[in-house]
């Protein structure tokens, strides 16, 4: 039995949106995968940073391209626990990732709203996994924020 399943890779993304939440940020986290090795983990830190582009996927994909020196990441499968937005899916078409895997959809603000295909033609994507669990940290979220 393989321990390193994308299921297994899912789950160490949402401890990384549970450490956004603990943080008082939007409870998105994100994990980036080579060779079944996580070489980079990542949640959102805008407020932390004071930055809007400080998104879990961005900073997953920065320090991606730092640990292999390289712009571009065919290699490479990234989890994060919420789809991407338009400005994560730009970025994730110019890293020329391999694969995406999202939790749950973004009707509002996710890049899979747009007519026109974001991603780069060869990138596998799969969505669902963990659904569940990540909206319930974005309600939680949220429904704390209206409180």
């Amino acid at each position: 039995m393989d321990l390193y399943t994308n299921d297994y890779f899912m789950r160490e993304a949402l401890k990384q949106a549970q450490i956004a939440l603990e943080e008082g940020e939007v409870p998105v986290g994100a994990v980036l995968v080579c060779k079944n090795r996580i070489i980079a983990r990542a949640y959102n830190q805008t407020e932390r940073l004071t930055d809007v582009t400080a998104h879990a996927e961005i900073l997953a994909l920065t320090a991606g391209f730092s640990a292999l020196g390289s712009k571009y990441l065919p290699e490479c499968r990234l989890f994060v626990t919420l789809e991407p937005c338009v400005m994560c899916a730009g970025a994730i078409f110019w890293s020329q990732l391999g694969e995406l895997h999202y939790a749950a959809t973004d009707p509002k603000r996710g890049y899979g709203r747009l007519d026109e295909p974001v991603l780069h033609p060869k990138t596998v994507v799969s969505s669902g996994l963990c659904e569940a669990e990540s909206q319930k940290l974005l309600q939680d979220f949220f429904k704390s924020l209206r409180n």
